[in-house]
């Protein structure tokens, strides 16, 4: 009887570790290890590209069943930077951006599908200009574990993708400026300490 109720408590006491080790994690992403790089053709003669840096950024991961998983990030325009002051100002001005009205982009998922490895297909609300769609990215997982500087459990991912900005209402000069937007991201996020304190 003994015997039998020692492997009841163990099996109770692994059912415990197995669903904490399921749970999912949150991540603050963080904002110098983040870039949201835009690039789009202007007259056939170059390719620029602008960075939006990281306001705020939360993903919340489900090793176990990634379909769980949820990102929802804050792009301020203020801190839009083509490199090109002049050009950094005339994004911001009504013709495109308006950033005086409308602030922020935002990004927030609503379906994450697996692809098998580390690949993904993030689906979500991109809202710019106060104009809402849904788009699709493509993104991989580079690797998640407990940082080496940090000592924080951290994870890191790529994500790349593409829209019509005249869709959003920001559709000047197109076609000679491309309506075509490509989108590459890189992040990396780690769980806060004060979370992972508590955790323990």
């Amino acid at each position: 009887m003994r015997a039998l109720r020692f492997l009841a408590i163990a099996g109770l006491l692994g059912a415990a570790v197995s669903s904490v080790q399921a749970a999912p994690v949150t991540y603050q992403l963080d904002p110098g290890h983040t870039m949201v790089l835009f690039t789009w053709n202007h007259f056939g003669f170059s390719n620029p590209t602008a960075n939006l840096s990281l306001g705020s950024g939360t993903l919340v991961f489900d090793d176990k069943q990634p379909s769980k998983s949820t990102v929802e990030v804050t792009l301020p325009l203020a801190n839009l930077d083509t490199h090109v002051s002049a050009l950094d100002t005339h994004l911001k001005e009504p013709d495109f951006f308006d950033a005086s009205k409308y602030p922020t982009v935002t990004f927030k998922s609503t379906k994450v599908q697996p692809l098998g490895g580390d690949k993904f297909k993030v689906t979500g609300d991109l809202t710019v200009h106060g104009v809402t769609k849904s788009v699709v990215l493509d993104a991989k997982l580079n690797k998640s574990g407990v940082h080496p500087m940090t000592k924080a459990q951290s994870i890191g991912f790529d994500a790349t993708g593409s829209l019509k900005r005249s869709d959003f209402g920001v559709g000047a000069y197109v076609p000679n400026v491309s309506d075509e937007i490509k989108i590459r991201i890189t992040t990396e996020g780690s769980v806060p300490k004060t979370d992972a304190a508590a955790a323990k």
